[in-house]
């Protein structure tokens, strides 16, 4: 598998690893697509918006929602992203889980 740098690829999740590492790696790829990047902008900041401030000890306590996953990794998910130098390795450790054109 030769990866560029610079190019447009489109990845295909074949199976769904059990391993954690490998999960968060997938999922930190899916979420650099700019699409991804958009909804999760916008939720974060309407997450912002809506905290809850209380009284606490004397100081101010602001209770913050947890962030919301976009992405789900399933059998057969694809998603295209623009492949930077830095990202290649992370690529290649996922390669024995997806198909990359």
């Amino acid at each position: 598998m030769t990866i560029t740098p610079g190019s447009t690829v489109t990845i295909t999740l074949n199976q769904v690893p059990a391993e954690p590492k490998y999960r968060k790696t997938l999922q930190r790829l899916m979420r650099m697509q700019p699409s991804v990047q958009r909804v999760l902008t916008r939720i974060a900041t309407a997450r912002g918006r809506d905290n809850v401030t209380q009284q606490r000890g004397g100081r101010i306590w602001t209770a913050r929602m947890k962030a919301t996953k976009v992405v789900n990794l399933s059998k057969g998910a694809s998603f295209s992203l623009f492949v930077t130098p830095q990202i290649v390795p992370d690529l290649k450790s996922v390669s024995k889980f997806v198909t990359v054109k």
